[in-house]
């Protein structure tokens, strides 16, 4: 021991007792928090190994300095921020399935607002172990059982210890590639990074991947965006003539719901339905829905779910396309076609800070003329959860807002009482619903929580129903992604009838299914449940169709469902793609009717290799689209392109200034089509926040938006 201690007092024992330490920190990381999908023991072999190279590269960085007060203070704090980093990923992985980018964290600002709850949700017992070492080497250090040793490691000899780190990656970079060929150029999933050469060497290749990304915004021409169009003209769908306009001049009322799966509708829990309004509407006459519509999305989740649906471009590999693009972007947004084609006016209702996933500068982007966020509603005490107002209050506080937006409009509201870690007040709670009992707590609350959303929704339809504006609009509603990461669908299988032994990739890319209903009050009741396949990447289109407007000159990535040219091949972000006999996942092509791998011929083998050669070519064409502002060199006739100075989100009712020049046209709000008369009132909630509350027509301005709501 006395020997051991002896070598820890030297400068290199000192470093190779932090690198030890780091190195088994993150085996338990690898074993206990990420799956990487690690299968045979040559892949074992790497992934005991892959964190040393890089570990030992940047903790020898301090062997530069020469006087202990520097050295040992800065191979402190790269140990500190090395394992800030492997947790911060353990965090994110537990949430998202996924791991950290440099986009992620460049954007981690303009969406931390609702992340601090959902983080401390996320934290485990064992997380003590990430830290704990830290913790004992510094006491050890202030109470001087550690020495420092006052003797400099030479120049040429520090040079060394970098050369071997930086061999040892190369031999790790070969052990890998033997395993996994052009490892880097082909990377189609991040894990595979991070298994074969570690969490460090990842984050380095993301850095350097998304430098490059900037030199390319750089360097775009128009030829690139002609390659791009000239692909989405010859993917367009021509509408189905008996769906098309079948809307027109109504108002748009787009519901969003959050983390909300398909697989909740008809469900029940101990004989209840859990959400038995939705269940009507999805059955109703006037609503057509569709039961293999999926989500898309990526790690911007939410964000991404938004940008499907006002652009029909996919969201980024990487981080998302609102928090890190999305202020300097130009796009062909919904808010803005239907506003330039058929005079809409468009809004959102959302009960969070308006710089939640940037929204506060991509909606301007867009073309939005009003957001109301946060700042427009009493989110105090009670009244909202971590991601923003509680959705039966949002709906009955957004109406005086609603009532006086100029017809026809479209409008998005955002739920999120839906969301991670699904915590629901007690007085919220419907005393009647009884939840599973599975033991895991984020799949007992999330019925609980789809239930209240349930109940706001249908609270919100009456008061449509009541004043006569469902008649006179089409109602959307989505679901924005899965709300059971795939780390807990093991504890959800017994409650779908599945055995969680049984459970696999194939299971997991099943449950990516999501609602999507048309709702079109007095359309003839020629509504149904619609089974193509289809993805948030399609509802632009869709809608445009529906509302009589053709979307063809637009660069959209989805085509119409209702189209008899409809493409079903469903692209996942990760490249995984699901058609209606098939499941690719990683490679392996599953049997949709069977779940198990499929035995296929050979004319079946030639189709799904020529699916995945249009998943590739779409998503790399909509990121080139993307991450390189492609569209700023195309204007489709007719179209003007959106000036964000226009807008200011903070004048409340005030019209957006190109707007308030309008002078002399009549009113076509609610307000005005009651006789000056509010209907707040024909709103009824039985919020019980709203009992020891006031609901003051005016807007309630909070000082400081960013407390009280989280």
């Amino acid at each position: 021991m006395k020997k051991i201690g002896q070598i820890v007092d030297t400068r290199m024992g000192f470093c190779a007792l932090l690198v030890i330490l780091f190195w088994l920190k993150t085996l338990f990381a690898y074993f206990t928090d990420f799956r990487l999908g690690v299968t045979g023991l040559y892949q074992y072999a790497i992934l005991l190994i892959n964190p040393l190279a890089t570990t030992m590269l940047v903790f020898t960085l301090a062997f530069y300095l020469k006087r202990s007060r520097f050295f040992y203070p800065v191979i402190m704090a790269l140990d500190v921020l090395n394992t800030l980093l492997l947790y911060l990923n353990v965090i994110y992985y537990r949430e998202f399935t996924d791991l950290m980018t440099i986009a992620t964290m460049t954007g981690y600002s303009k969406v931390d607002q609702g992340l601090s709850g959902s983080s401390l949700a996320l934290t485990n017992i064992h997380d003590i172990f990430y830290w704990v070492d830290i913790v004992i080497i510094l006491l050890l250090m202030v109470f001087r059982r550690i020495k420092f040793d006052p003797r400099a490691i030479s120049h040429r000899l520090a040079f060394a210890f970098t050369s071997l780190s930086v061999l040892f990656f190369g031999l790790n970079l070969m052990f890998a590639e033997f395993s996994r060929p052009q490892l880097l150029g082909r990377t189609f999933d991040r894990s595979y990074i991070v298994k074969y050469l570690g969490l460090d060497a990842f984050t380095g290749y993301d850095l350097l991947k998304s430098q490059h990304i900037d030199n390319m915004r750089k360097s775009a021409t128009k030829t690139e965006l002609d390659t791009v169009k000239k692909f989405t003209d010859s993917h367009y769908a021509a509408p189905n003539p008996k769906m098309f306009g079948i809307a027109k001049g109504r108002n748009v009322i787009v519901i969003h719901l959050e983390s909300f799966q398909q697989f909740i509708i008809d469900k029940k829990v101990n004989g209840q339905e859990v959400t038995p309004f939705l269940n009507s509407l999805y059955h109703g006459k006037d609503t057509y829905a569709f039961d293999n519509f999926f989500h898309q999305v990526g790690q911007g989740k939410t964000s991404d779910a938004e940008n499907m649906l006002e652009t029909s471009t996919y969201g980024l590999p990487q981080g998302s396309l609102f928090a890190t693009l999305g202020s300097d972007n130009t796009f062909q947004g919904a808010p803005a076609i239907l506003n330039q084609r058929a005079g809409y006016t468009s809004a959102v209702f959302h009960g969070n800070v308006a710089s939640f996933w940037n929204r506060n500068n991509v909606y301007k982007n867009l073309g939005f003329q009003y957001f109301f966020d946060a700042s427009y509603y009493d989110t105090s005490g009670d009244k909202a959860t971590g991601y923003g107002l509680k959705d039966k209050l949002l709906f009955h506080d957004s109406i005086k807002y609603l009532q006086t937006l100029q017809q026809p409009f479209y409008v998005k509201y955002i739920t999120v009482t839906n969301h991670f870690p699904y915590e629901l007040d007690d007085e919220d709670k419907d005393p009647n619903f009884q939840t599973t009992n599975t033991g895991n707590s984020t799949v007992d609350n999330y019925f609980v929580t789809a239930h209240y959303l349930d109940q706001s929704l249908q609270q919100f339809f009456d008061y449509l129903n009541k004043t006569g504006l469902a008649n006179k609009s089409i109602i959307m509603i989505y679901g924005d992604h899965y709300g059971i990461s795939n780390s807990e669908n093991e504890h959800l299988a017994p409650v779908l009838g599945k055995s969680a032994d049984k459970w696999n990739d194939f299971d997991n890319a099943q449950l990516q299914r999501v609602p999507l209903m048309f709702v079109i009050p007095g359309s003839g009741g020629h509504g149904g449940i619609y089974h193509q396949y289809g993805g948030e990447i399609d509802v632009l289109p869709t809608l445009l169709h529906l509302l009589g407007i053709s979307s063809k000159r637009y660069i959209q990535f989805g085509t119409d469902l209702f189209s008899p040219q409809h493409d079903q091949v469903v692209a996942f972000r990760n490249h995984d793609f699901v058609t209606p006999n098939f499941t690719s996942i990683n490679g392996t092509i599953y049997n949709n009717k069977t779940g198990k791998v499929a035995k296929l011929t050979k004319a079946q083998r030639k189709q799904l290799k020529k699916d995945a050669k249009l998943v590739e070519k779409e998503l790399r064409l909509s990121d080139s689209l993307n991450q390189k502002n492609l569209l700023r060199f195309y204007t489709p006739k007719g179209f003007k392109r959106i000036n964000p100075k226009l807008f200011n989100y903070s004048n409340g009712l005030k019209k957006a200034k190109k707007i308030e020049k309008e002078k002399g046209r009549k009113s076509t709000s609610i307000f005005s089509e009651n006789h000056d008369q509010s209907t707040v009132d024909d709103f009824s909630t039985d919020a019980p926040e709203l009992n020891h509350s006031s609901t003051d027509s005016n807007r309630i301005k909070i000082t400081n938006p960013d407390s009280g709501n989280k």
